[in-house]
């Protein structure tokens, strides 16, 4: 199977990467980033890109399951609208251009308590890209929405919600539900997520996430 990722210089994406090399079932990864990786791999063909010249890499997005994890914090954007373009205007273009070109399956990382009418900007941002990538028409839509990541190496929290929705989330019970969750994890249930060919969309939420890792 020939996997294309992009995002693969964040916390899950990087740990994606390395499951999708490691998997054999996975023959080829083509990874599309602003910068380079830095990885050597016989399976790993990746591409230099400019998001915001889709005409240049366009039709290099070609195979068979797309994973998205491409997003920043509002701290290295420096402004909503800036991480609206990276977060949501980025991967819905290159999802477009994937399916366009064939590509059947799409593994999106969401964040639990994503919502489109959500009154948090972030949760708010990551529920206007799930309901939009649903209308792109993919055989298999995998949505993932772990909660709080964190790195198996650094134990630092991540950013997959905001700090008020956790506080009220904790208030009234669900800390449970919003455990932490390291981001190899993640990254071992997308690349699973991947490799089932079951149609139309799945989201998967919460601790649910760990069932395909």
């Amino acid at each position: 199977m020939k996997a294309v990722l992009i995002g693969a210089t964040g916390a899950v994406g990087k740990d994606l990467l390395q499951a999708l090399l490691e998997d054999a079932r996975y023959t080829e990864v083509v990874a599309f980033a602003r910068r380079a990786l830095g990885v050597q791999h016989e399976k790993l063909r990746e591409h230099t890109i400019d998001f915001d010249a889709p005409a240049t890499w366009q039709e290099l997005v070609k195979g068979d399951v797309l994973f998205s994890t491409l997003g920043t914090s509002l701290k290295q954007a420096g402004s909503k609208e800036a991480q609206r373009h990276i977060d949501y205007d980025y991967q819905l273009t290159f999802a477009k251009a994937a399916r366009a070109n064939g590509v059947k399956s799409l593994v999106l990382l969401s964040s639990i308590g994503a919502n489109s009418k959500s009154s948090i900007f972030y949760l708010r941002l990551k529920g206007e890209l799930d309901d939009a990538v649903q209308c792109l028409g993919f055989d298999s839509l995998s949505i993932v929405r772990p909660p709080s990541l964190i790195r198996a190496k650094s134990k630092r929290f991540g950013e997959t919600a905001s700090v008020k929705f956790l506080q009220a989330a904790n208030a009234i019970g669900l800390a449970k539900r919003l455990a932490p969750m390291e981001t190899a994890v993640v990254a071992r249930s997308m690349a699973a997520l991947g490799l089932d060919s079951a149609s139309g969309t799945r989201i998967i939420e919460g601790q649910d996430v760990r069932d395909f890792a």
